[in-house]
């Protein structure tokens, strides 16, 4: 397949998912950049439905960065436990918190390049923010996108770096950030990791994985 078919058929796909999923957005709650950045730093290796219960009396309780910084561990510990690697968690959103407020005066970073020097923030986390809270165009690439796109023929990349490098020759732009959006909710709903419900798909006519299944006899 030519680089201008594998363009045409992510197309294809985005629109039908598109149609699928009309009106998709982020899962996680928030109403600034620093709330969504908290709440994505939390969201790792635990659903979006825990952090959101979590994240209101967090936001209520530190509403600055400075206030973050400030927090004692203890308490910011025990706030976020229910979301799993708390400590750890914790740990990442002081250190991030206490560089946006000594380096770029209490407000988040609205760049990939700035916002990965941040403690506790990879690509991923970055692109969330810019894509969803700057409305720039970013491909976050989390478990679900990694393995949508690669069992749809998007990718034949692992690293997540990679991942988003194919995702963003094979995607317009303008259509980065809704592209990671669809992946995740296709993920999420119907292309799960341990059995994908092809049956009910409506990419299947356009995927890698469901036509090697029907090849080889189990589709």
């Amino acid at each position: 397949m030519t680089s201008r078919d594998k363009k045409k058929r992510a197309g294809e796909i985005l629109d039908i998912l598109e149609k699928r999923l009309e009106g998709a957005t982020i899962a996680l709650h928030s109403t600034n950049p620093l709330e969504l950045l908290i709440a994505t730093i939390l969201s790792a290796q635990c659903t979006d439905k825990r952090v959101n219960e979590v994240t209101p009396p967090l936001f209520k309780r530190f509403r600055e960065a400075k206030h973050y910084a400030r927090a004692d561990p203890t308490l910011l510990e025990e706030m976020i436990r229910p979301t799993g690697f708390y400590k750890n968690k914790a740990k990442a959103i002081i250190g991030c918190c206490a560089k946006i407020v000594s380096d770029f005066d209490g407000a988040v970073p609205s760049t990939l390049q700035v916002l990965t020097t941040l403690p506790g923030v990879g690509r991923k986390t970055a692109n969330v923010v810019l894509g969803n809270a700057f409305g720039q165009n970013a491909i976050a690439v989390d478990t679900h996108v990694k393995r949508v796109a690669h069992r749809l023929g998007m990718t034949g990349e692992s690293k997540p770096d990679k991942v988003e490098s194919d995702l963003q020759n094979l995607i317009p732009r303008h259509r980065w950030t809704q592209t990671s959006l669809l992946l995740i909710l296709h993920g999420r709903h119907t292309c799960k990791a341990r059995k994908p419900q092809c049956d009910s798909c409506a990419v299947r006519g356009l995927c890698d994985y469901f036509e090697k299944a029907a090849r080889n006899g189990s589709g």
